[in-house]
């Protein structure tokens, strides 16, 4: 059964689903095909901590294959030679086979990343589909400019694929990220070697299996199982890949930066990590305002970059808002995610939990007050209680790492500009959050934080047209909008001379 946050109960139940895994080889050049090694890696059910499948584990070996098929996608297939159109009408094919398997891809998505199946199917998934539409229309409109040269001179520019993308996903949002970074480029004409995180690898590959029923050409679209240091390193380090799309840890966003520097100088997108702080003014809405805070921090079980972790509250209705935090994470319920009652599920994976607990622990020995949670949740799996922390201070670790999991830090506050100057007090810059019926009081607020999105009396709220990335070590490089299609496009300027024209 599920289990309310007061006990030690299992919340995984009696009787476990688990969905059928059809897809657990490499996809290289349009076929599924075991490692070069025939090395395997085991992928878990978080409910249990059990071997749920074994995925074949790429290396650099099986990266170089992948690399060559991209390669050749690239410079002799019809991918990048199609109209935009034409790619277009293939992505909207492949939203199409999403939204017809949704029910499958989302039960991967649950009994490998511990997600919600509710959520996976009605949120995760759509966005997906909407994802590719976006981008499929966007395919057909990509076009250079014409140029006002000096005299005896015509100009225009180009817009072309940028070549093979290597990109390297996280564990929290299998499905959204795979998209973020494969339709824009996919709209563009480029090729990927996709790397899904070792951690959640069975949407991706099913994923593959869609585009090829799409009709999108073989070494257009590889997947590569694999570990960081070995294939992410591999993408990042390859001569023949164009650019990389990271979305990670600052600490491994380092790595290819450099490791990118060191071979081909290709370019780096890197959407890294978050310590985000939400900002609630005296005269916000009391229950407006924690339920924003709420899911804020808790959305994913903390598994989000952009997560609200950092809540500062001005001193007028702290007390209120604290009370109203603490009911509302006394009342979650933890447990088995394919259950529609469940609102939290379990943490991916044993190193994350045990991560979360040194966290809390660590906030305990700073001297933070723990004023809920703090405990595992049942005896199998890595379920952790919703914990709020209170009397945290700025230079507490809890409040200054990126913990990334069901923790949130308990601020207050007196004046605006204390506000300001403490929600930049930070080595991150991914996002943050203002909620105030004050225009002026948001206008400046939202102007003053350095950080990539600001959300105005709501959080976490993202469409396909707004832009996402970060400001400092939160990385560089956007998702969503036509920015994100921009950064898989070299412009090329061609001039030529005009001779004996009558006019200029």
């Amino acid at each position: 059964m599920a289990s309310h946050c007061d006990g030690d109960s299992n919340p995984t139940g009696s009787s476990l689903k688990i969905p059928e895994i059809k897809f657990t080889k490499l996809f290289i050049n349009g076929e599924f095909v075991d490692s070069v090694s025939g090395k395997t890696l085991d992928t878990f059910d978080p409910r249990t901590g059990e071997v749920i499948a074994k995925v074949s584990l790429g290396d650099a070996e099986d990266v170089d294959l992948a690399v060559k098929a991209a390669r050749h996608a690239f410079d002799h297939g019809p991918w990048p030679r199609m109209s935009g159109s034409e790619r277009g009408m293939i992505m909207m094919k492949f939203a199409d086979l999403i939204q017809e398997n949704s029910e499958e891809i989302a039960a991967l998505d649950t009994v490998n990343g511990g997600k919600l199946f509710i959520f996976c199917k009605l949120i995760d998934i759509a966005t997906a589909s909407r994802t590719l539409r976006y981008y499929a229309g966007a395919a057909d409109k990509i076009h250079g400019t014409v140029l006002k040269l000096s005299k005896g001179l015509q100009g225009y520019t180009l817009k072309e694929p940028i070549g093979v993308v290597g990109s390297i996903i996280p564990w929290n949002f299998p499905t959204a990220m795979f998209f973020m970074k494969t339709a824009p480029a996919l709209a563009a004409g480029c090729t990927i070697i996709l790397k899904p995180a070792e951690q959640t690898p069975l949407s991706a590959l099913y994923y593959a299996h869609l585009a090829k029923l799409a009709g999108i050409p073989d070494g257009v679209l590889n997947v590569v199982n694999g570990y960081g240091c070995t294939t992410g390193a591999a993408i990042s380090s390859h001569m023949d890949i164009d650019k990389v799309t990271f979305t990670g840890s600052t600490e491994v966003g380092r790595k290819i930066m450099m490791a990118a520097a060191a071979s081909n100088l290709k370019p780096v997108s890197l959407e890294l990590g978050g310590k985000s702080p939400l900002l609630i003014f005296d005269d916000a809405d009391i229950d407006q305002a924690a339920d924003i805070a709420f899911r804020g921090m808790f959305f994913n079980k903390g598994e989000i970059c952009v997560a609200s972790s950092r809540v500062f509250v001005q001193e007028g209705i702290y007390e209120k808002l604290e009370k109203k935090l603490v009911e509302k994470a006394k009342a979650t319920v933890v447990g088995d995610p394919f259950d529609p009652k469940v609102h939290q599920g379990p943490q991916t994976d044993k190193k994350q939990f045990e991560k979360i607990l040194s966290y809390i622990k660590k906030g305990k020995t700073e001297g933070a007050t723990l004023l809920t949670g703090g405990n595992r949740v049942g005896q199998k799996g890595f379920y952790i209680e919703p914990t709020i922390f209170a009397d945290v201070k700025d230079d507490m670790t809890i409040a200054k790492e990126e913990i990334f999991g069901p923790v949130l830090c308990l601020m207050k506050f007196k004046t605006m500009e204390e506000g300001i100057k403490r929600a930049n007090n930070t080595t991150y810059g991914l996002a943050a959050g203002i909620i105030t019926t004050n225009l002026n009081v948001a206008n400046t607020v939202s102007r003053l934080i350095r950080a990539g999105v600001i959300w105005i009396n709501c959080y976490t709220v993202f469409d396909m047209d707004c832009p996402y990335g970060e400001y400092k070590m939160s990385g560089f490089g956007r998702d969503f909008g036509l920015e994100a299609l921009n950064q898989y496009l070299q412009v090329k300027s061609v001039v030529t001379p005009v001779l004996n024209s009558p006019w200029y």
